[in-house]
């Protein structure tokens, strides 16, 4: 299964000219906001008496954020972890903190180096092709 789905080949057909910087600014807001929203469900159940709802909320947040970037991989993590949210199970849930974040990581370290990649291209005056849908 891939990190990242058909959701990031639309996001790059909505660059052009007009706004060369259009996937990196949507990406890194969505870096911002995932990180926040892991703190926030690591802070919500380290707590003693655990808010179960609570956690769920930002799990489904970091779920559709993920959804619109197209970090597929995330999202998936974010589903499982929402059923150990509504099954009120600590133990799923911190399990599935830690594989959250590994995943979360990983598109992150990816997508990062495929933004360095690129800036280094077009600083030797190469150009990024379109990316074509299938």
């Amino acid at each position: 299964m891939g990190i990242l789905d058909n959701q990031f080949g639309h996001l790059q057909q909505l660059q052009d000219e007009s706004n060369p910087d259009f996937v990196a600014e949507v990406v890194n807001l969505y870096f911002k906001d995932s990180e926040r929203l892991l703190n926030e469900i690591t802070v919500a159940l380290d707590q003693q008496n655990v808010d179960f709802t609570k956690v769920g909320g930002h799990v489904h947040q970091l779920k559709g954020s993920s959804s619109s970037i197209g970090a597929q991989r995330v999202n998936n993590v974010c589903t499982a972890f929402r059923s150990f949210c509504e099954e009120k199970n600590i133990e799923g849930c911190q399990q599935y903190l830690q594989h959250l974040k590994q995943e979360y990581y990983l598109v992150k370290n990816k997508l990062q180096t495929l933004f360095q990649l690129q800036q280094q291209l077009l600083s030797a005056g190469g150009s990024i092709p379109a990316y074509e849908m299938r």
